[in-house]
């Protein structure tokens, strides 16, 4: 989302992220990404995640799904899509299509304020993120091979979640320039 901010602005949306994160956390990853949106913080999950429905009731962290809200100017929400899991990530040119949708002029956002940044005690460092996600495609492509017997909705759901994952270390690239 933060590589391809200028396109939801040109299409009229701010954007936001949410997460059970404190704010020291949320500024820590505000700034390991160069995100030009700011994360808002919600570490109860009682005050957005949880009315939301993005609350994950099934993973012990006490995390959200990842999920992504579009409302409207009168803030009337207009589409709302909510992940199975940690690893369910909305797809960006979906969301520029539901925004674009509203045909809404373009708009600016300034840039986060980063105060206090504190990463949590497993957070990963910038240069160990590419590896990661090099691990995490190659796992994927693996089980897509070696489990083509599970069907289709298996192997195609390996497939986007590889092209997930490549997207986000083409990303580190965006992220590199910015944090120069």
């Amino acid at each position: 989302m933060g590589q391809r901010h200028q396109e939801f602005l040109d299409a009229g949306a701010r954007v936001f992220a949410l997460s059970a994160d404190d704010v020291p956390q949320n500024n820590a990853v505000a700034a390991k990404l160069a995100l030009p949106f700011p994360i808002l913080a919600d570490p109860g999950r009682d005050n957005a995640i949880t009315p939301l429905g993005f609350a994950d009731e099934n993973d012990p962290r006490q995390i959200s799904r990842p999920s992504t809200l579009i409302v409207d100017p009168d803030g009337q929400k207009v589409f709302s899509v909510v992940g199975q899991d940690y690893a369910d990530r909305p797809d960006e040119d979906a969301l520029l299509e539901q925004v674009r949708k509203l045909g809404l002029q373009a708009t600016s956002q300034d840039p986060p304020d980063i105060g206090d940044a504190e990463a949590g005690p497993k957070a990963m460092p910038y240069e160990g993120l590419y590896y990661y996600f090099s691990g995490a495609k190659f796992t994927a492509l693996a089980l897509r091979r070696r489990h083509r017997e599970l069907g289709k909705e298996f192997t195609d759901d390996a497939k986007r979640y590889f092209q997930m994952v490549e997207r986000y270390q083409e990303a580190l690239t965006w992220v590199r320039d910015r944090r120069a």
